[in-house]
């Protein structure tokens, strides 16, 4: 079971993106995580599919934290709607509910643990 976010489920500060539509590239600069509301999103590298993500799901979480590239292209699986979150609002709710900076943490957990058990059953 993968951990979601439920804190932006009524977040009214929202992009929206139609199914096919590309949301960030790979080597894009990545100012902002996103956290899913609705639809769903599959993350990419070199055209193949790694992850789907669905309401609640984050993504771009990595570029935000390290400022470095995107390592991954991210489109919109279906119809979505999405929260972006920028370094500052990303700080601000790691300062004022902490739990929120373990749910990041697990999620980039989970991935990283997924990656390491499919690089091992090669």
């Amino acid at each position: 079971m993968s951990t979601t976010i439920e804190i932006f489920k009524y977040e009214k500060n929202v992009e929206y993106y139609a199914a096919g539509d590309t949301i960030f590239s790979a080597g894009d600069d990545g100012h902002y995580m996103y956290v899913i509301q609705d639809g769903e999103v599959e993350v990419l590298v070199d055209e193949k599919v790694l992850d789907s993500l669905g309401p609640g799901g984050v993504f771009g979480e990595m570029a935000l934290i390290d400022k470095s590239p995107r390592t991954a292209t991210v489109r919109a699986r279906s119809d979505c709607r999405v929260v972006p979150i920028d370094e500052a609002r990303f700080m601000n709710h790691v300062h004022r509910t902490p739990f929120f900076a373990i749910q990041v943490m697990r999620i980039m957990n989970e991935r990283l643990r997924r990656r390491m058990v499919e690089a091992g059953a090669r």
